[in-house]
Order: C-alpha cells, then sequence, then structure tokens
C-alpha cells in the first residue's frame, strides 16, 4: 500500500514511517521542505493518508490556523479534486476541545475532514512522549529526560500538575491497524489512542531521576513497576544514548531484540520480546555479567553450569519482579512460559563486539 505521511519528518512522521516501511508499506514523505508538486503527486498515487504536519510554536497566532486548519482543507480539496476519495488518519489533540488558539485550529482541522465526505478517522493525542522527541522544545518529558540525562538543572513550577500522555509507539502502531483494515468506512467520532498515561510533573522527574542512578550504580537496572514506567524508561535512554553507537534492533518469528542504551562505562541495556512459548539463549560468558528482569509476562530462566551441570531454574513474572543475575561459565535460557508476550530488560556488563563476543553456543 502507498501511504502519503505528512509531517513526515516530525516526531510521530519519523516512527509512523519506519513502522510502515518494516510492515512491507511504501511510504510516500511530505515535510515542510518538499513542493506543492509533490504534494499533487503524492495525493494522486496514495492508498492512504496519515495526516501529522502541523505546527504547534509558532511566531504568529495566525500560523497555527495556516499549518493546522488551511493545510488540512487543502489537502482535502486536492483529494477532492483528484476523485481520490483516499481515508485518512489526521493526529489532532486533546486541546481541540479548549478554547486556545491551537485547540481551536485543530478543532477547525477536524471539521472540515467530517464535512469532507472522505472516509476519515479523528484521533485526538494527549501529550506525546518516546525517543526522538525533541527536547527544549514542546514537551517536557523529552526536556526532563535530556536534561536529567546530561545533568542539567530542570524546572518544575507545580510538582503536583498532572500531565496526560500518549507514547509514540502506541500511537503508530494504532495507526498502523486501522492502516491495515480490510474496509474503511471511516468513523463520525472523536478517537484516542489507549492507553493514555496520567503523571505528575514532580513524579516525572522523580523517576527519570531513579533511572539515571540506577544506571549508574552497582544494580545497572531499575525496578519497574508498570507499563508507563516501561516505555518512559525506554524513552529516557535514548537520551543517554550520545556516544556515537549505533543501536540495533532485530525481529524475527520468535519476536524482537532491541538496544536500548550503551556506555562504556555502564555496559549495555536491551529489551527482549518474546511469543509465548518461546525460548532464547543457549549460550554462556567467561566474564560478562548479565541481568536479566522481566518486566510483562512470565518467563523462565535456566543456568546450567558447564563444569559440573549445577542448574539453577527461576520462575519470574513482571507482577512480582525479580531481577536474575546470569552467572559466568553458566549457560542459560530464557523462555516465556505465559500466554501473552513477555518483555524483559537485559543488562550486560560491557557492548557487545562482534570482534571479542564471549559468547559461547552450548545448549541447556
Amino acid at each position: 500500500m502507498k501511504v502519503l505521511v505528512t509531517g513526515s519528518n516530525g516526531f510521530i512522521g519519523k516512527h509512523m514511517c519506519a513502522l510502515l516501511t518494516k510492515k512491507g508499506h511504501e511510504v510516500l514523505p511530505y515535510d515542510i521542505s518538499s513542493t506543492e508538486e509533490q504534494l499533487i503527486d503524492y495525493v494522486k498515487q496514495c492508498d492512504f493518508v496519515v495526516h501529522l504536519a502541523g505546527i504547534n510554536r509558532p511566531m504568529k497566532v495566525e500560523e497555527f490556523y495556516d499549518g493546522n486548519s488551511f493545510f488540512t482543507k487543502k489537502l482535502v480539496d486536492l483529494l477532492i479534486k483528484n476523485k481520490k476519495f483516499t481515508p485518512l488518519i489526521i493526529s489532532s489533540s486533546i486541546q481541540a476541545a479548549l478554547d486556545n488558539d491551537y485547540g481551536k485550529s485543530k478543532k477547525m482541522a477536524e471539521d472540515f475532514l467530517f464535512n469532507s465526505g472522505l472516509p476519515v478517522y479523528v484521533y485526538r493525542l494527549a501529550n506525546v512522549f518516546g525517543k526522538w522527541c525533541r527536547p527544549n522544545y514542546n514537551s517536557a518529558a523529552a526536556t526532563f529526560c535530556y536534561n536529567i540525562a546530561h545533568d542539567l538543572p530542570i524546572e518544575i513550577r507545580d510538582r503536583n500538575y498532572v500531565v496526560h500522555y500518549n507514547y509514540v509507539t502506541d500511537i503508530v502502531e494504532e495507526f498502523l491497524r486501522v492502516i491495515e483494515l480490510k474496509d474503511h468506512p471511516g468513523s463520525k467520532e472523536i478517537n484516542y489512542v489507549n492507553p493514555t498515561y496520567d503523571c505528575s510533573l514532580g513524579r516525572l522527574a522523580d523517576l527519570l531521576n531513579y533511572f539515571k542512578n540506577e544506571i549508574e550504580s552497582d544494580r545497572h537496572l531499575p525496578l519497574i513497576h508498570d507499563d508507563f514506567e516501561l516505555k518512559l524508561f525506554k524513552t529516557f535512554c535514548d537520551y543517554l544514548s550520545d556516544e556515537g553507537y549505533k543501536f540495533n534492533y532485530a525481529a524475527d518469528q520468535r519476536g524482537s531484540f532491541e538496544e536500548l542504551y550503551k556506555s562504556k562505562k555502564y555496559g549495555q541495556i536491551s529489551e527482549n520480546i518474546s511469543f509465548p512459548d518461546i525460548t532464547k539463549g543457549g549460550h554462556y560468558h567467561t566474564y560478562k555479567k548479565e541481568i536479566f528482569y522481566t518486566v510483562i509476562g512470565n518467563c523462565a530462566i535456566k543456568q546450567r553450569n558447564i563444569k559440573n551441570n549445577d542448574l539453577i531454574e527461576n520462575v519470574v513474572t513482571g507482577e512480582n519482579p525479580n531481577p536474575i543475575n546470569i552467572i559466568p561459565y553458566y549457560t542459560h535460557s530464557i523462555k516465556n512460559i505465559g500466554k501473552t508476550n513477555s518483555h524483559t530488560i537485559m543488562w550486560i556488563s560491557e557492548i557487545y563486539d562482534d570482534r571479542t563476543p564471549d559468547t559461547f553456543k552450548e545448549d541447556l
């Protein structure tokens, strides 16, 4: 499917384009540097539109309406002029319910779409957090992550002020779900991305400081108590990653493995996602230390001493977290014994280097 993504170089846009490409769709990227001719050409080609372009920090109030309202009408007019009754998703904002210029410009864009006759899906997003979000712009979460990661001060006017959050991966996965529906009738209702998380500015700062302190401690991994903390931790790790390393991601029929953070001083943190009944591992290290910490799901972690065959078995669950130390010279594996995907945060004492992997295959 050919998907036109407006705002393709923005925070959500980058995630959307990456996910679409990974899933085999062709992305038609449109951003502020694109030309009018490109937009017209993409409108003629596209099978679906994900409209993410907009203005939230203008120099003048009028730019709210130019970038949010009137550009949306322009996009609608181009689709209709070219007889393209293409389904369209728009990222609106929960501020569309408020009486400010940003909110009013978003509400106007929603109304243009609802009155267009096109099959549209309007999503009002909360404050969006996740990796690649620009700090010191319009996201307290991104600013706090960056400043705390770099030992810079943060300013909190009201520690009790509660912010509503959506995680960027949840957003693009919801949009992809809609894109890949067999039929696209559209919706006259306002849609929301679930889950939405509520977090006070004080708790946000406390969590990020805790993550930083734990990474720098002998424990290296913080205790994660819920889904929001896991997503925030993954986000925070992205702002620590300023050493020029390449971060790898791999997915197959067993699940996925993503590197989150690398440091010559503190080692490497990764996230392993396993599908139900999947076993990974079957190797040992001679000197590297590891910690496995299952934060979602249920896993069985086995370790066998390659010298005397002593066996250590641990059953771990995200509901009752228990970090497991992986011992050198013990071949080890982790199996998802639950009915849903398991998420395990893994710390290893040094960055993986394929020239000195210290990883030796041996089944349990």
